[in-house]
């Protein structure tokens, strides 16, 4: 049977694939460190499961309205308005995960041919969703030397009169890197002048480090709004990935137009795990402080390991939970034979060798690095550590 010609082209998430055969060898009995899932390995907060099991004793189990309920627009539009940014229910879509809200996003945005700005090191789906939807990823290189964030210069020099969209990720997965509101700001000159489209995805903006504070580019000014959706969820910041909750907030005839483009193909999100998700916005959120200062404990834990290595330099993320590690110097030097000529040889290697899961970094359009994510114990980082000191002390 022959394919469409979109569903041929979709190449498959690398993290969920080297995620899934990491546990597969886990299930075997394998004992491997896991880096390569971005899923916090904390539990989801006793009070949000209880709201859950309070929807399903009450049998809250039917159909809800396709964009959410309005207890959870509404406690959504509270949420964004800490960040200093004002929306009505009527402007959020509530989806199945954040990624189900770029998708919708990028459904109802992009015609064929249309250009998509990626600042590389991107996350995986950006760069398969804009195909998906007939759109054109233009990837732009960023690296340490500009923090792996884009600068006004950068997106000057990559824009085209085809040029539609700029997703933007702050704080970013793979790198952890965190725009500040000067720099949105300078971006945002450029955004409005050109007449771009943004796509903010803010899924990580609780999870920053070092005294820094998150900035939503829609908060800087009305004409900057106007062109912004703005991507979040529950998964990442209070541990619920399995849940399902994303949401987007966009000016109201882009929501209505992925509202009506989710009326035909998943209807609403999850009803259960709706209420469960109002309990997360409007309840306590000392666990939300506990996760990230652990997060950062651990952040500095596995930087500090990562940087005592020979061959290996990393920048300090300033959120997320993901460190990127440059291992430009391992390329050409020989293990057990093979000589490493790419991050896949070198993450195939510590798979396979030393049971250590990590993903490469051409998997985010930026080589030659890899992901680790720090989304696991302290044991398991002490752990990993030690099988990566052994496998670079062996390169011959």
């Amino acid at each position: 049977m022959q394919l469409a010609q979109r569903a041929a082209g979709i190449s498959p998430s690398p993290t969920l694939a080297i995620d899934a055969q990491a546990k597969a060898m886990k299930a075997k009995g394998v004992k491997v460190i896991n880096f390569s899932a971005g899923e916090p390995d904390f539990g989801t907060p006793e009070h949000i499961k209880q709201a859950a099991i309070d929807a399903l004793a009450a049998g809250f189990t039917r159909y809800t309205p396709v964009a959410g309920i309005p207890e959870l627009r509404q406690a959504i539009c509270a949420s964004l308005a800490a960040r200093g940014v004002t929306y009505e229910p009527a402007d959020i879509v509530v989806s199945c995960g954040a990624k189900h809200s770029l998708y919708n996003a990028m459904q109802v945005l992009l015609n064929a041919g249309d250009e998509v700005i990626l600042s590389a090191p991107y996350w995986v789906s950006y760069y398969e969703q804009v195909k998906l939807a007939g759109g054109v990823p233009v990837v732009v290189t960023t690296g340490p030397d500009t923090g792996f964030k884009l600068t006004p210069g950068l997106l000057e020099a990559a824009i085209t009169p085809r040029t539609r969209l700029l997703i933007l990720n702050s704080p970013c997965n793979p790198t952890g890197a965190v725009y500040s509101r000067e720099e949105l700001a300078a971006l945002a000159e450029v955004i409005v002048a050109r007449d771009l489209i943004v796509i903010s995805d803010e899924i990580y903006a609780a999870l920053l480090y070092d005294g820094l504070t998150h900035t939503s580019i829609a908060s800087l000014a009305p004409e900057v709004k106007e062109r912004t959706i703005l991507i979040d969820g529950v998964s990442k910041t209070y541990a619920m990935t399995g849940w399902r909750i994303g949401y987007a907030a966009a000016p109201r005839p882009v929501a209505k137009a992925m509202t009506d483009l989710q009326s035909h193909s998943t209807s609403n999100p999850t009803s259960i795990a709706q209420k469960a998700a109002v309990a997360a916005l409007t309840g306590s959120q000392e666990a939300v402080e506990m996760m990230r200062r652990e997060f950062e404990q651990r952040r500095n834990r596995i930087l500090a390991g990562l940087r005592e290595l020979p061959g290996i330099e990393c920048n300090q993320p300033g959120g997320a939970f993901y460190v990127f590690p440059y291992i430009g110097k391992l390329f050409g030097r020989k293990f057990r034979g093979r000589v490493l000529g790419n991050s896949t040889d070198v993450a195939t290697a510590l798979l396979n060798e030393f049971q250590v899961a990590v993903v490469p970094g051409v998997a985010f359009g930026a080589e030659p690095y890899l992901r680790l994510s720090y989304a696991t114990s302290m044991d398991q980082i002490e752990a990993g550590l030690e099988r990566l000191r052994a496998f670079v002390t062996e390169l011959e």
